[in-house]
């Protein structure tokens, strides 16, 4: 991995990316960033969340994703920007939350070296089986932004053992 020196050990680069960065990537980079600062973590990684999209440049989360993340203790305040592709430098792994983010990515990768570097966000998802798509909850109910945290926790539970454990 392409990793920034830290004083102890290096830092890993997370992105999260969803289509606008309002609902999913802006969430799992919260949850994420809750489980380093409760494992004492912080220090070692930079995470952050973007979309494929630029409709939603410079807004907060939505407003139904922000309640849905409090009410299990994350506030989210990262604003949404679109990936670009200086990212694929920055970030040791761009995770995608669907199939669609996925190939978004994969087309605009300079070489395989950064091909490597692109994951589908479920992967890390015990409860994915064939499925590794994060519904996209922007057009429904708050069952669905609730379905998608936990989701997304499972997920960021078992990337960050993943990342620990390598």
């Amino acid at each position: 991995m392409n990793k920034v020196s830290n004083s102890e050990r290096e830092v890993t680069g997370i992105l999260f990316i969803c289509m606008g960065n309002i609902c999913r990537s802006p969430l799992a980079e919260g949850i994420f960033q809750h489980k380093l600062s409760e494992c004492g973590l912080q220090d070692q990684y930079i995470v952050d969340s973007a979309g494929t999209g630029d409709w939603h440049a410079g807004d907060l989360a939505d407003p139904r994703m922000r309640a849905t993340a409090l009410r299990h203790g994350i506030d989210l305040k990262s604003r949404a920007r679109q990936v670009n592709t200086s990212d694929f430098v920055r970030f040791d792994m761009l995770l995608a939350m669907d199939r669609n983010n996925y190939l978004h990515l994969s087309d605009m990768a300079q070489d395989e070296g950064q091909k490597e570097r692109v994951h589908m966000m479920r992967a890390f998802d015990s409860d994915a089986k064939k499925d590794l798509d994060v519904p996209d909850p922007y057009f429904g109910g708050d069952k669905g932004f609730e379905d998608v945290f936990h989701m997304l926790n499972r997920s960021c539970e078992r990337l960050l053992n993943f990342l620990e454990n390598k």
